[in-house]
């Protein structure tokens, strides 16, 4: 059986993030299949064009995490009708220096929990008009806006509703299937690629 790795991001920094939970529980229900890594972003210093010659180790090394990985999940709140400020600046690393986008081509799929009912669509909007500039290759069905409660979703992400958990599966083989679709098509280089390591 092939493996694909997915890489994802979290777009909280907060110790208690209902988005944190939400990535658990998509790693509990999602296909045997796919395999797991957090790309940490709370290390980043603020980008800025003048690194683009000299990259900084944390930002060499999410470069280098991106390179290793078959596919990125992004989970993320949304902040004032938009992206974490985290969140942009790691993508923000990841698409320079001009030429080197780490995101070019990989399948990618957004989602997101917040305690109100619209669950980030806005957040998610403005998110999709970022990854369409780096040319990631976006699932774009089923959309996934999550309305958190505690009742449903436990610490270790543990889903107590099963439509909720139904639904997150779902989610979570539909984007298997989108992966390979996208990889058979454009198939991700074998070997982290040299912006990796800049």
């Amino acid at each position: 059986m092939t493996t694909d790795k997915v890489g994802y991001f979290v777009g909280s920094l907060s110790s208690t993030s209902i988005n944190r939970i939400l990535s658990k529980a998509l790693i509990r229900v999602a296909p045997d299949d796919l395999e797991f890594s957090e790309i940490p972003i709370g290390n980043l210093p603020l980008y800025s064009p003048d690194f683009d010659n000299d990259y900084p180790p944390e930002a060499r090394a999410l470069k280098a995490s991106i390179a290793a990985v078959d596919a990125v999940l992004f989970v993320t709140p949304e902040y004032n009708r938009s992206i974490p400020g985290a969140l942009k600046n790691a993508i923000d690393w990841a698409s320079r220096p001009w030429g080197e986008n780490s995101f070019d081509h990989i399948p990618a799929a957004v989602i997101g929990a917040s305690v109100g009912q619209i669950g980030t669509a806005m957040g998610q909007q403005s998110l999709r008009g970022v990854l369409s500039f780096c040319n990631a290759r976006q699932m774009t069905s089923p959309e996934a806006y999550i309305q958190y409660s505690p009742d449903v979703f436990q610490e270790d992400g543990e889903v107590t509703n099963d439509s909720t958990k139904e639904f997150l599966r779902a989610y979570m083989a539909e984007f298997r299937t989108y992966i390979g679709m996208v990889l058979t098509v454009l198939p991700r280089p074998q070997e982290p690629s040299d912006d990796a390591t800049r």
